[in-house]
């Protein structure tokens, strides 16, 4: 049987872990949109799991500096893939 993660639970794992860095910071859900120059109401929609934008979670990655992890699993992504092509 196939085990396969859902995009549902990939946007509950990234609202928990937003939620988690925010209170290490003693930040409030304001404080945080404030910040990142966005509504309470997006910071609570992303923590919830609710659709969040790739501007929003890339100011959030940003915020708590996780933009370089992002951007190194991309580039090791895109490297693998250039390594595994055939030369024919």
């Amino acid at each position: 049987m196939l085990n396969f993660i859902t995009i549902k639970e990939v946007k509950n794992s990234i609202g928990s872990w937003c939620r988690e860095m925010r209170k290490a910071e003693n930040l409030t859900k304001q404080e945080l949109a404030e910040e990142l120059e966005l509504s309470r109401f997006t910071i609570a929609k992303l923590e919830n799991g609710e659709n969040p934008t790739l501007e929003t979670l890339l100011k959030v990655l940003q915020y708590f500096d996780e933009m370089k992890s992002l951007n190194q699993f991309v580039v090791g992504k895109i490297e693998n893939l250039n390594d595994n092509q055939s030369m024919y």
